[in-house]
């Protein structure tokens, strides 16, 4: 009977894994070294998810929202506008929710020298 549960749950757990988008793409791309601040932070997932938000923080300042406009819906990319933040190193943090509803959450870092 053991075995048998153990078998199930094997199985259940890829499947639990797969039903997440993963981010796929950023720009700028993780660690990017940049000569000009970003106008804009582009997510793209490999499935649809419905952002509900996205900071970014330069160095040891505390982070900003950024404005997500219309950007309510599900979808695979995401066009975030961002203001010029100036040079130094920004880690941006962002929060979604799946298709099935479970909470999402990630970040990456970028430098503009």
């Amino acid at each position: 009977m053991n075995r048998l549960l153990f078998a199930g749950l094997l199985v259940l757990i890829p499947l639990a894994a797969a039903a997440h988008s993963q981010l796929g793409t950023t720009i700028p791309a993780n660690g990017a070294v940049l000569k000009e601040p970003p106008t804009q932070i582009v997510l793209t997932f490999a499935k649809r998810i419905r952002l509900t938000r996205v900071q970014v923080a330069r160095d040891q300042d505390r982070p900003v929202d950024l404005d997500l406009g219309d950007q309510k819906a599900f979808a695979t990319r995401f066009a975030v506008p961002v203001a010029d933040k100036g040079r130094g190193s920004f880690r941006v943090e962002w929060r979604g929710l799946a298709s099935d509803g479970h909470a999402m959450r990630g970040a990456f870092t970028f430098r503009v020298e």
